[in-house]
């Protein structure tokens, strides 16, 4: 269970609009840390069967809230990925990075080709 204090400051990080307390980004917001608590306190606890159920409810959770911000608000799905730092998003970073440098090996690529035509 996250603190109150905790709680109140994710919503107010991620809210919408001034009375949001429930949109898709504040709840994943919520789930994410309250994924991480229930890590660190199986870290230490291995044998806590139950939490480790209740870790893996929350988990696919945030999955499926996610997979539905990704097809609803794709611009929202990604800021929020990268403002919780989630594995997706650093996968999304690198698919952007490399994308961007096949473009630019293309454009230098077309650059040359017309460089040749004009010399001839």
């Amino acid at each position: 269970m996250i603190d109150k204090k905790v709680k109140q400051r994710i919503i107010n990080r991620f809210k919408k609009h001034e009375n949001d307390t429930g949109s898709t980004e504040v709840q994943i917001a919520i789930l994410t840390e309250e994924i991480a608590q229930l890590s660190d306190h199986l870290k230490s606890h291995k044998q806590d069967h139950s939490s480790r159920r209740g870790l893996l409810k929350k988990v696919g959770e945030r999955r499926r809230l996610l997979k539905y911000l990704q097809k609803e608000n794709e611009e929202s799905f990604k800021d929020l990925a990268k403002k919780l730092k989630l594995k997706i998003a650093k996968k999304m970073i690198d698919d952007e990075e490399e994308k961007k440098r096949k473009e630019e090996a293309l454009m230098a690529m077309e650059e040359e080709v017309e460089e040749e035509e004009e010399e001839v």
